[in-house]
């Protein structure tokens, strides 16, 4: 399965090799837009989109709600994992 994780492009890092820095969740990492930038859509313009990242490569743009909706959700995901690891840990006892 592959999950693909919200984040916002907030710089553009090498125009060359078309890696730009994207925030996600306040951490920042250098990610690949190549799959995302055209001739409708230049890498100058990525500037602000919100992208779903995965393995360094930005797969897809976004809008900002669904981006935000993403993200809480995996939150609670995470959430419920660590309460589902903590009750199989109480059960081995």
């Amino acid at each position: 399965m592959c999950l693909g994780i919200p984040g916002q492009v907030v710089e553009i890092v090498d125009i060359e090799k078309q890696l730009a820095k994207v925030e996600i969740s306040g951490v920042r990492r250098q990610v690949s837009l190549a799959c995302i930038v055209d001739n409708e859509h230049p890498l100058e313009a990525c500037i602000g989109d919100w992208v779903l990242v995965h393995v360094g490569f930005a797969m897809s743009r976004i809008n900002e709600d669904e981006a935000k909706k993403t993200l809480e959700l995996l939150m609670e995901l995470g959430e419920a994992q660590k309460e589902i690891e903590a009750m199989s840990e109480s059960l081995s006892q």
